[in-house]
């Protein structure tokens, strides 16, 4: 697997965060689409590749857990995913809870610890698929929130091999980091997205949602959305007690999966306090490249760009099929 190395030009960090979405705006394939109804009378939207009941017995499945806020559009969801589908493997994305464009049933949503969802989608596809290699990979806050799936499932996660791609392993810290300098842009861009969301949940089930428009009106950072919405909305007591609970740098050591992270130095939505400073189990492969921004990892050259993740993350996931 080769290392990365940004494009010539392209080695700031917001160049790289920001160009995928000018680069490919459009997906490769023409996605299925399908719904699943969760155990609390609820839905969860799939995206797959292609028709899953005529994927070829003992062919990999990769399940692919987007990031804050993403979705089937967002330019690494379908470009990793028609990466899959190169390898002749199935690719399907699981999307969070009011993340497909529809809003849900029930008031809670997700978050970077909310691991049911998940659980409840991966044994579905094990029972559906039982002969199939499973291959998970977590973009960002789905990163995230894959460790916790990790930690706590140990040896019956049900998946062969998993990576993680830019993700905020110190919730805390990236949470103050994107308030600061050229990163509130994208402070600017999430929050928007959130509160428009809320607002619309709002007006569809008044009775479960008890905000009122002018506090989320109000609301100036992800801490203080957090604060205010995702915490006592998922059983937190603040912010701070979310981030604790949920930050999965110290679950990384129960991770008994085989599992790759990838993290930028520069990413403009981290800190040092993302990187492992303990010893890691050899199981776990940690990844750490200079450049690359957030979920960027553009490489190649101004004229013609490449996106290493889409090589990098099916080259590894094929060396531990192999092994």
């Amino acid at each position: 697997m080769k290392h990365f190395q940004p494009a010539t030009g392209l080695r700031n960090a917001h160049l790289q965060t920001i160009l995928p979405r000018l680069i490919r705006r459009q997906a490769l394939f023409e996605p299925l689409t399908e719904r699943i109804q969760t155990p609390d009378d609820d839905f969860l939207d799939l995206v797959w590749t292609a028709p899953p009941e005529q994927h070829p017995a003992h062919m990999p499945i990769m399940i692919l857990f987007h990031g804050l806020e993403g979705s089937f559009q967002s330019p690494y969801a379908h470009s990793l995913l028609f990466a899959a589908r190169q390898q002749g493997w199935l690719g399907v994305m699981m999307h969070f809870r009011g993340c497909s464009g529809e809003i849900n049933r029930q008031a809670r949503s997700y978050h970077s610890g909310e691991t049911s969802d998940a659980r409840f989608f991966i044994r579905q596809l094990r029972e559906r698929f039982p002969h199939h290699p499973l291959l998970a990979v977590g973009v960002s806050l789905g990163g995230n929130m894959l460790v916790n799936y990790l930690a706590e499932t140990g040896t019956a996660s049900g998946l062969t091999a998993a990576q993680i791609i830019s993700p905020p392993l110190d919730l805390s810290a990236c949470s103050s980091r994107i308030e600061q300098g050229f990163s509130r842009v994208y402070q600017r861009y999430l929050l928007g997205s959130m509160k428009k969301n809320m607002l619309k949940k709002m007006a569809a089930l008044p009775e479960l949602l008890p905000f009122q428009a002018e506090q989320i009106n109000g609301i100036a950072s992800l801490r203080q959305f957090d604060d205010t919405v995702t915490a006592p909305l998922h059983g937190f007591s603040d912010a701070a007690d979310y981030y604790q609970r949920c930050s999965g740098l110290g679950k990384l050591a129960q991770v008994q999966t085989p599992l790759r992270v990838i993290h930028a130095a520069d990413d403009p939505f981290m800190t040092e306090a993302v990187i492992p400073t303990q010893p890691l189990p050899s199981h776990i492969d940690y990844h750490l490249t200079r450049y690359g921004g957030h979920v960027g990892f553009i490489s190649g050259s101004w004229r013609e760009p490449q996106f290493w993740l889409d090589h990098t993350v099916p080259a590894w996931f094929r060396k531990k099929l192999e092994g």
